[in-house]
């Protein structure tokens, strides 16, 4: 059986993961992929969670609001959560936890661990996506060089002889909050471009946050910025029907390499994005859960498909939606009802995509 994710796997990914055969589940496995849409701070171990709450009163100041409390006590009474808000309330909690230098570089070391290390790896390639976070512990600019020195760690390996080398399996996407203020927004492309001037891995930049919130136009400049960089841009997209045709027309002129969701493109937009062959980060669980898409034969997945259309399946959180990436393949080749019936030809070359899709490694 495939270890397990986040927490346990259940609901959706339990159920066609249960109808493969072991077979099944080694082709998956075996697959070279790339994971291009995991958050950082939704990814992170449960028992990694656990012990760091259990540290929490050692953090001056960590425990200062009833939300972070609740989700504190949650932690550590065990999560035995089943609806989605339940989870996403668990977040002001894990912001708290992972407010310390020490605390986000084990949180990060852990979700590198998660997708990339072990007998049978989630993934070939990890594209970790995290909004940086000032806190009373460590500025913006501190909370990305935190994570780039444990990505860095992890890249670093050594051969037989001890001789040091790197290999390109994990990389960094700074995410800007479509809640920022222009003061933030600016600081934080600021930092990712500085890092990309000095070698570091960060490969792109990110939109992401209240698909309500924000007036995009105030993102132009930034993106413009980061494209000319030569930094990758990725948005999330259309998540919802209330988001406007002008709003992700407008999106769309920031001549985004990859899109997060993209879920309720019209046909003016779909048209661009097929004709620019814009790479659309599937996350199957997060929009059955968050009830964006109704089923599996409901999901636009299947558009793209049928168009030979350039797609990365990804996980999106695997803490809240109770997913892995080898259980979010496992949708793609289980059969009716469970999945979308799809030939191992056709998964593998859904994998193959996904590496085209990478920042760092094309």
């Amino acid at each position: 059986m495939p270890r397990e994710s986040t927490g346990s796997i259940a609901g959706y990914c339990s159920s066609a993961l249960n109808s493969l055969t072991p077979s099944q589940i080694t082709f998956l496995q075996s697959l070279p992929k790339a994971e291009l849409h995991a958050h950082l701070n939704g990814s992170i171990p449960v028992s990694v969670l656990q012990d760091l709450a259990r540290e929490s009163a050692t953090i001056p100041g960590n425990i200062d609001s009833e939300a972070v409390q609740s989700g504190l006590e949650k932690l550590l009474n065990g999560i035995e959560l089943r609806e989605i808000n339940e989870f996403f309330g668990l977040f002001p909690a894990i912001y708290a936890l992972t407010s310390t230098p020490a605390a986000l570089a084990r949180a990060t070391r852990s979700v590198l661990q998660l997708f990339l290390d072990g007998p049978t790896p989630e993934c070939t390639y990890l594209e970790l996506r995290s909004t940086p976070r000032a806190t009373p512990h460590m500025t913006r600019r501190k909370y990305v060089e935190v994570v780039l020195h444990e990505i860095d760690r992890f890249n670093c390996t050594a051969d037989g002889n001890g001789n040091g080398g790197t290999r390109e399996k994990a990389a960094l996407i700074v995410s800007l909050d479509r809640r920022m203020n222009a003061a933030v927004a600016k600081e934080c492309v600021d930092i990712a471009v500085s890092m990309r001037k000095k070698g570091r891995k960060v490969v792109g930049v990110d939109l992401c946050g209240d698909p309500m919130e924000g007036d995009m136009e105030e993102f132009a400049d930034y993106f413009r910025q980061v494209k000319d960089a030569g930094l990758g841009v990725t948005l999330h997209i259309a998540e919802t029907t209330s988001n406007t045709p002008r709003e992700t027309l407008q999106l769309l002129s920031f001549a985004p390499d990859r899109l997060g969701h993209a879920t309720f493109l019209d046909d003016e937009a779909k048209a661009i994005v097929l004709r620019d062959k814009i790479c659309i980060e599937i996350c199957l669980t997060s929009n059955l859960l968050c009830k964006t898409v109704t089923t599996l034969d409901d999901h636009h997945i299947r558009y793209y498909l049928k168009n030979n259309h350039p797609i990365a399946i990804c996980t999106d959180d695997p803490l809240p939606f109770r997913n892995s990436l080898l259980s979010e393949y496992a949708l793609l080749l289980a059969e009716r009802p469970f999945g979308l019936g799809l030939s191992e030809d056709e998964v593998r070359k859904v994998a193959r995509g996904s590496l085209m899709g990478c920042f760092g490694l094309n």
